[in-house]
């Protein structure tokens, strides 16, 4: 008999196993509209929303009351829902709606749950975050469930995953998103180039929610976006810290729902990220981006250091 202690990560989850089969059921839905094609619409001059968005949002709404009734409920498509509730679910029906639309098969369901403090000098304030306390993303098109619970750790189809061990910026693979509307007036396109300068480049696929869950599964080493909205997030920030990674926003301190800015990484390399977001928000001159022979010579002390 092995000595080694039981793994117990992902045991015990209280909340996800029934999350689990909601997403299922509605990443199932979602395949049968794309299948049978996307109607779509404009909410604003550029976003896109389809049918598709507000059925399954509908589904996930209904299903959560019958799972865990008292649970609130705020959805991207509009569900407000007994938001005074101890629990709290941020739910976005289809991550990825503009892919979905054109038929590009990278887009999830995504569900987060957030624990309140009720009543007394104790209680949460109306604007004041909870506990993200559960998570679940899951991918329809490669059937990946991304799940997690605080303190539980984080598991990709049943198995334990952990972030990358890339320890810098120049071996990293990185991503990133843009905005529907007003990308014109969006600052990312520079911080795009200097990312895709200093690193093994940047991905922007168009779902926040699966670059958060694939920083926790370590595909990617880092991500940042600007502007996202509490459903864009909150499952994907609970992955990430379960799984030993980092969330931020870009000066460092902690993360809020409401949050503006959205740094996640490996934590190995999130100070030289946080490093490089304070030289080009004060216009400091950056340091040079080195050749590949003197990245080569610094892989080579590294590792002659670390052996």
């Amino acid at each position: 008999m092995s000595d080694a202690p039981e793994d117990r990560t992902g045991t015990d989850f209280r909340w996800v196993p029934q999350a689990s089969t909601i997403a299922k059921e509605a990443g199932a839905r979602l395949r049968q509209f794309l299948a049978q094609g996307v109607e779509t619409e404009y909410k604003g001059d550029v976003d896109i929303v389809t049918v598709a968005d507000r059925t399954v949002e509908k589904l996930i709404r209904g299903r959560l009351a019958e799972a865990f009734p008292g649970h609130g409920v705020y959805g991207e498509e509009g569900t407000r829902e007994q938001l005074e509730a101890q629990f709290r679910w941020y739910v976005d029906p289809l991550d990825g709606t503009t892919n979905f639309a054109h038929g590009f098969p990278h887009f999830c369901v995504s569900l987060g749950l957030e624990q309140r403090r009720l009543g007394g000098r104790a209680g949460t304030e109306p604007d004041e975050d909870g506990t993200l306390v559960a998570s679940v993303i899951y991918d329809p098109m490669r059937d990946e469930l991304f799940t997690a619970e605080r303190g539980r750790g984080a598991l990709l189809n049943g198995r334990p995953m952990r972030v990358s061990r890339i320890p810098e910026l120049a071996e990293s693979l990185a991503a990133t998103g843009f905005p529907s509307r007003k990308r014109h007036d969006n600052p990312n396109i520079h911080f795009y180039q200097e990312f895709t300068l200093r690193s093994h480049g940047v991905r922007r696929a168009g779902s926040a929610a699966l670059d958060l869950a694939y920083v926790a599964a370590g595909r990617l080493d880092a991500f940042w976006e600007f502007n996202l909205n509490p459903w864009d997030t909150a499952a994907g920030i609970l992955l990430v810290e379960e799984s030993g990674g980092r969330v931020t926003d870009f000066s460092g301190g902690m993360y809020q729902l409401d949050s503006r800015e959205t740094l996640a990484s490996n934590g190995l390399i999130h100070e030289e990220l946080l490093g490089l977001f304070a030289d080009m928000f004060a216009g400091r001159n950056l340091s040079p981006i080195p050749t590949p022979q003197e990245f080569a010579q610094h892989r080579a002390a590294r590792a002659a250091m670390a052996g």
